[in-house]
């Protein structure tokens, strides 16, 4: 991941303390603390911010052919919250000379108050994210920022995260909403792998490979397939099947219950 240059990215080291704290957090809207609004370059409307917009010419009020997204990289103007000095993208307003947050990207053109976010700008994604610069990663392979603690035991997923969480459908890589790697690589909200356990589903939605340790299952499958044995007519019937966890196609007996993948053990299979 590429280092941010300084007149990119910046937060409240070079700017004086009265100017910082001028009215901080007293501002903003329910998605960011800021002391500027910004107008859309799209349908030039002034918003609180671009979740705001989105929000807003995306609900069902709105004409489908008149239905939207902002295009972040494209704003050029703000509205200062104290003011009202309408100007270019800055982070000091030319009129009041307050600070229209402390975190400020200008190639996001994302302003918030809210440092404690640690946010920083990844040349790799192309965006902003938060947790702290020293605490993520950019797999280029994958297309996106993960906990370095993933760094050398992740399964790469080519764009794991451009596309749509496959539980409620929301677009993963501008998700404001936490997101998990599961050990197959794919990716989803971290509540949407939530809801998934609570129902126990214990398998990737995408490729139905196990998301967890199931040996402690298996064992209690062989246990109850033992302690069930089949009627003598499907005693000797063969089944093929497909191992969803390592891939293999095997040729087993069968059993009302599970059939048992030969080569890893795994009971995550079906029939072919």
């Amino acid at each position: 991941m590429g280092e941010m240059t300084a007149q990119h990215e910046s937060t409240q080291n070079s700017i004086p303390s009265e100017i910082l704290n001028r009215e901080v957090l007293q501002h903003g809207c329910a998605h960011y603390k800021r002391r500027c609004k910004i107008r859309a370059p799209c349908c030039n409307q002034i918003f609180g911010c671009r979740h705001c917009h989105n929000e807003a010419m995306n609900s069902m009020e709105v004409d489908k052919t008149k239905r939207h997204e902002i295009p972040r990289h494209e704003i050029s103007h703000i509205i200062c919250s104290l003011c009202d000095t309408e100007q270019e993208v800055r982070q000091v307003c030319i009129n009041c000379g307050v600070c229209m947050a402390k975190y400020f990207c200008d190639i996001c053109k994302l302003f918030d108050d809210d440092i404690s976010k640690q946010q920083y700008h990844c040349n790799g994604c192309g965006i902003c994210r938060i947790g702290g610069r020293e605490n993520f990663f950019h797999c280029f392979k994958c297309g996106c920022c993960y906990s370095i603690v993933l760094k050398n035991g992740h399964s790469c997923v080519e764009k794991a995260m451009h596309h749509d969480c496959p539980i409620c459908f929301e677009y993963l890589f501008e998700s404001r909403n936490d997101v998990t790697v599961l050990p197959c690589g794919h990716t989803l909200h971290m509540n949407c792998f939530k809801e998934m356990q609570d129902h126990l589903q214990y398998i990737c939605p995408l490729c139905s490979k196990s998301v967890c340790d199931m040996s402690r299952v298996w064992e209690k499958l062989d246990t109850e397939i033992a302690a069930t044995p089949m009627p003598e007519l499907y005693q000797n019937k063969m089944v093929r099947i497909l191992c969803n966890d390592c891939g293999m196609i095997s040729e087993v007996q069968f059993h009302v219950l599970a059939q048992k993948c030969s080569n890893c053990k795994s009971y995550n299979t079906r029939k072919i």
